[in-house]
């Protein structure tokens, strides 16, 4: 029976060690909170980070530490102190954290912190293919672990991978400045199925594939090997019913049973009848922007001093990370910053700021968003922010207004809120004055459309979108292209070509027989690759045909003096046993002289590409181009030349980063029937790598075996991965 199993830096349960003996308390973040659908069979598995290092764990007690995980469903990743340090204090907490929330200026880059990060993502792969078979499901969670996909993949190619991001992943300009920025991506292309909390996340992440790892991606699937990666955005939800029944149970608690800290809530707003009270929750964390939402309260209080003693603002900073310098020195900014302004501003009856530095039982957080008029969270990045969800959940009554930065991943989803830049002081302070103003009929307006939204996208439904949309991916990877030739497949059509009285073979070039370059006229054939086609072409009773869209002089040059029958320019020209080129199709080249001009004119506008004019087909190459200005361009012309030739019986073929004009009735599929026919065959081979091999694919005849270099939807009845796994295949004919 298949499982899924989830992984994550941290256990869903934390483990302490009293007096020899072992105790548990469940977390209560977010991510354990949603996994409970995902991870509630018994067969389950999570894996991860115990808490405890190799040091602080006795050896009587390792195997006692592995019951009590395995009771909770969960199993360890040992890890010691060292590469606590290097990995999750290093690597993760003081590159990936800051430099993906745009503070380039935090962000260290530590060869030995790299490579520990490595080491530990390798320690959690092997964890998961110890436990995992072909048809479990694997989900992998967040920046601490992004290696760990492919080197899952690279054992268990078969099993089903998903991978999310808790935090932004940052625009490419960004991106681009890690050192080891291929290596993170090629990790998390491992996986089957990514997620981001936002399209903006997204959207980068697959121009930073598209640019650095040069792949293919069409709307939000990338296509890599003989696999398709879907990339996607789930913004996480809350567990919407927990907050809503805490926020109706606090407001129907009587006096007795509130708490002390509910209690000196109540008997401020009491003493203050008008007053309005602003909440402030955070991590204290340098993303968070509670620093400058301090400098901009005071901004708030000097322009407009007629709300002293009429507002409070209420701060929850949560300890964070306190043996990092930039958080002490941002806890030191933060300390001296609410002294002087509660200095400035306080009065004998009133004090602007409360501010508390700790965590907070579940009772008080309630407590807090039940009692606060306004919650005013801007980060100033920020991959979700729950909080703000929490907030609206709890307002039974539909009161309350959310001032929230749109640089949170939660505004996305929160346009009712008032959304700020929290940047611009101007703006926040306008906001600030518009929600305490703010009238109770349009404050329950906005909010029942916030709960109605989030109580229906709750974090139940953000998990089990996930793991749904991953199933899908798998069953479309599977009926999404052609049969894959593996072996099995190998050894029949190799007994059918060595059985055959007479053979036909019709064999591509560029990204079949050799992978492309980024100058096309470097991807002449090696040694091995002669030799190979010598042995097919000297075979009796075989007619091989390389069949390519390249010009006749360049083939002439690589290939007319072995004597292979060639098809060149994509069917203009034939060359049959070593005989000069002549020409299969009468076709015109007048068109050219009024087409030239307009590919000249994209290539002085497109860095990096040029024209490679052929006989009788021009081709504009972008493949040296940043790839989403080439990507642009490439529409742009494919516009302009589509009005241009609609009445000149041309066509416009798409490759592989190259666009190339020629007459419409030349194609491959046309000029391979033309040499099916001539002769008798019971054994007809194809294989090519792109749409213009479509053609020959879909007119040879239904015995024909098709082949796709790739993995993409295809006329042709198989596909295999690269050049490598080609020449395998022919290198069995001549065994």
């Amino acid at each position: 029976m298949s499982k899924t199993i989830i992984i994550s830096n941290r256990l869903p349960v934390q483990l302490e060690i009293h007096n020899n003996e072992i105790k548990t308390t469940p977390s209560v973040g977010g991510l354990a909170t949603g996994m409970k659908s995902v991870h509630s069979g018994s067969n389950d598995l999570w894996i991860g980070w115990s808490g405890l290092t190799d040091e602080n764990i006795p050896k009587n007690l390792e195997e006692k530490i592995d019951t009590t995980l395995k009771d909770h469903g969960c199993a360890k990743v040992k890890l010691n102190a060292e590469e606590v340090d290097g990995f999750y204090f290093g690597f993760s907490n003081r590159t990936i954290w800051p430099l993906f929330h745009y503070f380039l200026e935090y962000s260290e880059f530590e060869l030995n912190n790299w490579e520990i990060y490595k080491a530990v993502n390798q320690k959690f792969a092997d964890a998961i293919i110890a436990k995992a078979d072909d048809d479990d499901i694997i989900w992998v969670h967040d920046y601490q672990l992004m290696l760990v996909p492919q080197m899952v993949k690279d054992k268990k190619p078969d099993i089903s991978i998903g991978f999310f991001l808790h935090i932004p992943f940052p625009s490419y300009e960004i991106f681009r400045t890690l050192p080891w920025r291929e290596e993170i991506l090629r990790g998390l292309m491992g996986s089957d199925l990514i997620g981001f909390h936002t399209y903006d996340y997204e959207r980068h992440f697959l121009s930073s594939v598209r640019r650095l790892l040069g792949l293919d991606v069409s709307f939000n699937e990338v296509h890599i090997e003989n696999r398709i990666v879907k990339v996607d955005s789930f913004p996480m939800g809350i567990d919407y019913k927990k907050f809503s029944e805490a926020g109706k149970a606090n407001s129907l608690n009587i006096t007795e049973n509130q708490s002390d800290f509910q209690q000196r809530l109540n008997a401020h707003k009491e003493s203050t009848k008008d007053a309005k009270l602003i909440l402030s929750i955070d991590r204290l964390d340098y993303t968070k922007g509670i620093a400058k939402r301090l400098n901009a309260f005071e901004y708030f209080l000097n322009k407009h001093p007629e709300y002293k003693e009429k507002v409070r603002l209420i701060i929850l900073a949560v300890p964070s990370r306190s043996n990092v310098p930039q958080y002490q020195l941002l806890k030191k900014e933060v300390d001296e910053l609410v002294g002087r302004i509660n200095g400035e501003f306080s009065t004998v009856n009133w004090t602007p700021i409360w501010y508390f530095y700790r965590s907070m039982p579940f009772e008080n957080l309630i407590d807090l968003y039940t009692s606060c008029d306004i919650a005013w969270l801007t980060p100033i990045r920020d991959g979700m922010n729950l909080v703000a969800k929490e907030y609206i959940a709890t307002r039974t009554d539909k009161t309350g207004v959310l001032i929230l930065s749109e640089m949170a991943g939660s505004a996305n989803e929160m346009n009712e809120s008032l959304l700020i830049n929290p940047n611009n002081f101007e703006q926040t302070v306008a906001a600030l004055q518009q929600a305490i103003n703010m009238p109770v009929e349009e404050q329950q307006e906005r909010n029942d459309i916030l709960q109605k939204r989030l109580e229906r996208y709750n974090v139940e439904k953000w998990a089990n979108d996930f793991i749904n949309s991953l199933k899908e991916q798998k069953e479309n990877s599977i009926s999404y292209v052609s049969k894959k030739l593996g072996t099995e497949l190998s050894v029949v059509v190799e007994e059918k070509y060595k059985k055959a009285q007479k053979r036909l073979l019709f064999i591509d070039y560029d990204g079949t027989l050799a992978a492309f370059k980024n100058d096309p006229q470097k991807a002449s054939p090696d040694e091995e690759l002669y030799a190979l086609l010598d042995n097919i072409a000297s075979q009796p009773n075989t007619d091989m045909y390389l069949i390519s869209g390249r010009d006749k002089e360049t083939f002439t040059k690589w290939f007319l003096h072995k004597k292979y029958n060639m098809i060149v320019e994509h069917g203009v020209w034939i060359s049959q046993e070593g005989e000069e080129f002549r020409m299969l199709e009468n076709v015109k080249k007048e068109w050219m002289q009024k087409i030239h001009p307009v590919l000249e004119s994209f290539v002085d506008r497109t860095p990096g590409s040029f024209i490679e004019e052929k006989n009788y087909s021009l081709a504009w190459h972008y493949r040296k181009t940043d790839p989403d200005f080439g990507n642009k361009r490439a529409t742009e012309l494919n516009t302009v030349l589509t009005s241009l030739i609609a009445n000149d019986d041309l066509s416009v073929l798409n490759g592989n980063k190259v666009m190339e004009i020629k007459s419409s009735n030349v194609n491959k599929g046309r000029a391979a029937m033309r040499v099916y026919n001539d002769d008798t065959y019971d054994f007809v081979f194809a294989i090519g790598d792109d749409w213009t091999d479509e053609f020959m694919f879909q007119e040879l005849p239904e015995s024909a075996i098709t082949i796709k270099v790739g993995h993409q939807k295809t006329q042709a009845k198989y596909y295999l991965d690269g050049t490598t796994d080609v020449r395998k295949l022919l290198k069995r004919f001549i065994d």
